[in-house]
């Protein structure tokens, strides 16, 4: 696998392959202390006010339900994510 920085990461759009939902733009990321690799990657709540705040509602999304890193997107397989 090819190295990608975290700036590049944040930039990809979280896509759910299970239904096709957008689920935003990864906010931080996970680590295992032991290895150093990414154990999950987070994406940010809801918008709240008029989209300018979130809420404290996080999706964690484990690396294992990663399918694909893409150019522009990342495809991940969550049964039953919030839709925003």
């Amino acid at each position: 696998m090819a190295q990608t920085t975290y700036s590049e990461l944040k930039r990809k759009e979280i896509i759910n392959v299970c239904d096709g939902a957008r689920l935003g733009c990864i906010s931080d990321l996970e680590l295992d202390d032991c290895t150093g690799l990414i154990s999950a990657i987070v994406v940010p709540g809801a918008a709240r006010f008029l989209g300018l705040f979130r809420g404290p509602e996080e999706l964690v999304i484990p690396y294992c339900r990663i399918e694909k890193i893409g150019d522009d997107v990342i495809l991940v397989r969550v049964e039953n994510a919030p839709v925003k």
